[in-house]
């Protein structure tokens, strides 16, 4: 705990200071204009990633960076986020990042590890789509390759459970929003995008 406490000290005293007036404007509202959806690993941190300030990005993060698809007894906290985000936030992109070495996809790979985590082992039912959606190996993956390739099926997968959301829908028929899916990989920094069109993953930016 003393680093943390340590970490907010230099926030209060230092931080902080700099960007008064930058927080008062956030304390009394919010206007992102994306919304993030990625795994709850420590490793993927967005703001770092993609030089974001306060108030810029709407992040929900769980293991697997799962969207549950649309259901009639849908109560989930991703659900009621991405709903909030459009509807209410009306953000403008919908931006759904996966990331290598993912524990959840491992697990997915290994059920006897999840034998004693009955709460994960129903959360990353969500995550069998995956398998469907497998890419080719990619040689920049070196010996994870075969788990990259899962990982970026399991991006696609949940895109496509995005698109089932009742928000997600409405929005896009007003064409007032756009969805992106993208892989980041922890070891070499560089972020893919997956083009619809090519229906393959390729370099964020060229």
């Amino acid at each position: 705990m003393r680093r943390l406490i340590e970490g907010y000290q230099h926030f209060a005293h230092d931080l902080f200071p700099e960007r008064r007036d930058h927080f008062k404007l956030l304390s009394e509202r919010q206007s992102p204009r994306w919304l993030f959806i990625t795994c709850s690993d420590s490793r993927v941190v967005p703001d770092l990633i993609l030089s974001t300030e306060p108030g810029d990005l709407f992040i929900t993060r769980n293991a697997g960076n799962v969207v549950p698809a649309e259901s009639h007894d849908s109560d989930d906290g991703v659900s009621a986020t991405i709903e909030y985000a459009i509807e209410v936030l009306k953000v403008k992109h919908v931006i759904l990042c996966g990331h290598s070495d993912c524990g959840a996809l491992k697990a997915a790979l290994d059920h006897v590890a999840l034998e004693k985590l009955p709460k994960a082992k129903l959360w990353l039912s969500h995550v069998e789509d995956a398998f469907k959606y497998k890419q080719p190996l990619n040689s920049q993956d070196g010996p994870q390759a075969e788990l990259a390739s899962l990982i970026r099926g399991n991006v696609i997968a949940q895109f496509h459970n995005l698109r089932t959301q009742p928000s997600v829908i409405h929005a896009l028929a007003e064409q007032r929003l756009t969805l992106h899916a993208w892989y980041y990989d922890i070891l070499s920094g560089r972020v893919e995008r997956y083009d619809e069109l090519q229906q393959r993953f390729v370099n964020l930016v060229d």
